[in-house]
């Protein structure tokens, strides 16, 4: 059982890497006048679209042995990482709301993750 929680961490991992990259792949240095064609074509929003896809295939194999009420909602610690990520890499704001929300967030996946059967 443990080998599938781990695959489901690695399949959290991978969707984060997506994140960043695909956040990467939108902030970047477009020239002037690209189009969203000219934004999906860059190496960070495909290499983030394919990392997602990696992400899915790991899910899927999780989802083997966990159950999807309790798989799922672990997800939800990707919220948190990608919370400070945004933060510390693109200077997106946490204010106080966001902060106690991370610890909802938190709170919940902990509490799913140690019921789980």
């Amino acid at each position: 059982m443990l080998a599938y929680w781990l695959t489901l961490a690695a399949a959290i991992t991978t969707s984060l890497i997506g994140q960043v990259l695909l956040k990467a792949g939108a902030t970047g240095s477009v020239r002037a006048g690209a189009g969203f064609l000219d934004q999906v074509l860059r190496w960070q929003t495909l290499l983030g679209l394919c990392t997602y896809g990696g992400a899915a295939l790991l899910y899927i194999v999780a989802l083997r042995k966990l159950p999807m009420s309790i798989a799922l909602p672990c997800t939800a610690a990707s919220y948190v990482i990608v919370a400070v990520i945004g933060w510390a890499m693109f200077g997106e704001s946490l204010s106080p709301q966001k902060l106690m929300a991370i610890g909802l967030i938190c709170g919940g996946v902990v509490l799913l993750a140690t019921t789980a059967t």
